[in-house]
């Protein structure tokens, strides 16, 4: 049997990983070949209720990064798999206007910080540190890109905005919960979502092939 290989946040952590809630341990070490990771929950608050920033978004929203929109109770499904040492991630949210999904794909830089390339095709990329904090695991941005063209092009330090996601499991309600920030030089807070799920990991054969497919939604 062909070894799985560890996720890009395994190979980030090292021993730390051992730090983690074990049901985080879980979500964050790779989905074996013919599994996929899936979790269904309920984003307490997604966007921003800032409108005019809204047109901006919606600019990222057809690139799959980031929501135009400020929507609270927002059901969401994950879809996580590793294909080539990559966490590849895939959330449908299911928006009262339809539902819109978001794509990821993360990976290792040689500096042992997790890069996560957003939208499509890698519009815009964060190089996170990662730590862990009371069994909960903790990604800061050090570094925002955006892609343009064949060009990567690094936003200056005293305008990029400042991504936070913090991943912690709760037993008291047996859920997982997730929140990410992103904070603007001057702007403050442009965007955020925080929610809650269940997570597992059932071999591909089990899962049902819905008709609705909102990839292309």
């Amino acid at each position: 049997m062909t070894p799985v290989p560890d996720s890009p946040y395994a190979r980030a952590l090292g021993e730390r990983i051992d730090e983690l809630h074990p049901r985080l341990r879980a979500y964050f070490s790779a989905v074996p070949d013919g599994a996929v990771g899936i979790g269904e929950g309920v984003f307490h608050v997604v966007g921003t209720p800032r409108r005019w920033l809204w047109p901006v978004l919606r600019v990222l929203e057809r690139r799959r990064v980031v929501a135009g929109v400020w929507e609270r109770d927002v059901p969401f499904r994950v879809e996580n798999r590793t294909i080539a040492s990559r966490a590849i991630g895939e959330r449908t949210f299911r928006f009262t206007r339809g539902p819109w999904v978001m794509r990821d794909a993360v990976a290792l830089t040689r500096h042992g910080r997790v890069l996560d390339e957003l939208g499509e095709p890698g519009l815009i990329a964060a190089c996170f540190d990662v730590d862990v904090r009371d069994g909960a695991l903790h990604l800061t941005s050090r570094a925002v890109g955006v892609r343009l063209g064949r060009l990567r092009i690094r936003v200056p330090r005293l305008i990029a905005p400042v991504v936070r996601l913090t991943e912690r499991f709760d037993d008291a309600i047996d859920r997982q919960q997730v929140a990410l920030t992103i904070d603007a030089p001057l702007l403050g807070r442009v965007y955020e979502y925080r929610g809650d799920f269940e997570y597992r990991v059932p071999h591909i054969a089990e899962v049902p092939r819905t008709a609705e497919k909102e990839q292309s939604a």
